[in-house]
């Protein structure tokens, strides 16, 4: 028996599709102030935010990955939290730990900075496995376990990851299993000849994220979250996602293809996608617009393979795969 497709809700009478996508375009013109980014990034990167993702910035050093997680966090007049992560980090500094209060006699919970609404994990891969390890509850399930009790952490969440490809030094590759909790993986790039000279320009006086104030409010946030699972994706748009993945499943290139939870984060990335366009429905365009990030980090490529074949396996997928 075929499931009919879900009625389109009632928007609520203070807010409307276009009001929610408004948001995205005031957060993306204030950080534009600060951090020259190219704007399928940043697009990339508000998709994550209001898709409820996170997000693994992956590029090389002093190109703006911790200047561009500051700028959103700024942006957002909400609770922000910075870890610099290094072999000695422990989980405990993460998520935080029970500590003794010794004029009550009971042992007290001190959160840790994932307790924030943005989080900026600085260089992830420097941090030991058992503490990348800490970060999995927190990413999936929104909560934290000490001592077998359960804190949930604050809405909304993001965590921004940031990770240099190149330096492997005393660094601790990110297991599969922590790969896949990312929504989308971003590289910023260097940027145009032009707009260096004018960053240039613009930063010798001081750092201009500092100048930055909140465009929006957490409960904006929350708001457009909720609009965009009220976004419609039709049953045809599902199976579409689904052929993407078992392309990847079964291209030579590749010994581990893209997950399940792979397309239901690809989904949920083309709701919030249409809904920054205006749209209460999602469509093909807005699922390739975003495969490339949300797929290519989660494949496992054959050894063989050249690096960078993964977003070639996307690419193929993409172009041979016919939407309905």
């Amino acid at each position: 028996m075929e499931r009919p497709e879900p009625a389109p809700a009632a928007p609520h009478a203070s807010e409307s599709f276009a009001g929610l996508a408004g948001l995205a375009g005031r957060l993306a013109a204030n950080i534009s102030k600060a951090v020259q980014v190219r704007p399928e990034t940043l697009g990339h990167l508000l998709v994550a935010l209001i898709a409820e993702g996170h997000v693994l910035l992956e590029d090389y050093p002093g190109v703006g990955k911790t200047a561009l997680a500051r700028a959103l966090a700024r942006s957002v007049d909400c609770h922000f939290a910075r870890v610099q992560c290094t072999s000695d980090l422990l989980p405990g500094d993460v998520v935080g730990t029970n500590v003794y209060n010794q004029r009550e006699q009971r042992f007290e919970f001190r959160p840790g900075p994932v307790f924030a609404n943005i989080v900026l994990v600085d260089e992830i891969n420097r941090a030991s496995p058992k503490t990348q390890s800490g970060l999995l509850e927190c990413m999936q399930e929104r909560s934290v376990t000490v001592d077998v009790h359960t804190h949930e952490l604050a809405r909304p969440f993001l965590v921004l990851a940031t990770q240099n490809p190149v330096e492997y030094e005393g660094t601790y590759p990110l297991p599969e299993a922590q790969v896949d909790r990312f929504m989308v993986r971003l590289s910023l790039g260097y940027p145009q000849r032009g707009a260096e000279v004018e960053m240039l320009a613009d930063h010798e006086a001081g750092d201009k994220v500092l100048a930055l104030g909140p465009v929006a409010s957490a409960a904006e946030v929350l708001a457009a979250q909720d609009g965009a699972t009220r976004v419609r994706a039709t049953e045809p748009l599902r199976d579409y996602v689904v052929r993407l993945l078992w392309a990847t499943r079964e291209d030579p290139r590749v010994d581990l293809g893209a997950s399940p939870r792979a397309g239901l984060m690809l989904l949920r990335a083309a709701k919030a996608h249409a809904m920054i366009h205006g749209r209460d429905h999602a469509l093909p365009d807005d699922v390739q617009a975003l495969a490339q990030a949300v797929l290519a980090h989660r494949l496992v490529i054959a050894p063989e393979c050249p690096r960078g074949a993964g977003a070639e396996v996307i690419a193929d997928a993409v172009s041979a795969v016919r939407a309905l």
